[in-house]
């Protein structure tokens, strides 16, 4: 579907196993480049765009027909950094970069239990990863040109990660501005 109207700035979802480090790095390339960070579990619960609560891994469902209509607008004026561990339910035509953030085990490990998460959460997450569940997922739901992996197992490599997706913004932001 084509675009109704140019946008000035692209939107980002930046997805990943949780624990990866998704809202750390939202919030540092937001900073960095003023587009608006969204944390969407959250941004869904406090809009009331959930389906439920997932007993098993202790986390609300998301209405993804609601949160894509709520979405929409701001999704149609650009600047939106996305963070969610999901990606596939959005259309590829609104996001113009999605960013897969990848984590060696053991880190992974360490992160999800200090989060006091249950050991089956732990172990779903763990599998999801290993497997690289979410990589997938955006590779088959996106053209590859707009699939970024990167790694983030270290607060030296968020920085890095931060600064290349700034500079991914401002490139972005250069080319669609002729």
């Amino acid at each position: 579907m084509p675009r109704s109207r140019p946008r000035r700035s692209p939107n980002i979802i930046i997805c990943g196993t949780p624990g990866t480090g998704k809202t750390s790095l939202a919030e540092k390339v937001s900073e960095l480049s003023g587009l608006s960070h969204i944390n969407l579990s959250k941004y869904a619960v406090d809009n009331q765009l959930v389906d439920g609560w997932d007993n098993v891994l202790n986390c609300a469902v998301l209405d993804e027909d609601k949160v894509l209509d709520n979405l929409k607008e701001k999704f149609a004026d650009g600047g939106c950094i996305l963070d969610y561990h999901g990606c596939d339910f959005f259309p590829e035509e609104q996001m113009d970069l999605v960013v897969v953030l990848r984590t060696e085990t053991s880190a992974l490990y360490d992160r999800l239990k200090a989060r006091g998460y249950p050991e089956r959460k732990i172990s779903n997450n763990m599998e999801c990863e290993i497997f690289q569940t979410i990589l997938d997922e955006a590779r088959e739901s996106y053209d590859e040109a707009i699939v970024m992996e990167l790694t983030s197992n270290a607060e030296a490599e968020q920085r890095e990660n931060a600064r290349t997706l700034h500079s991914w913004i401002q490139d972005w932001i250069k080319t669609h501005s002729k």
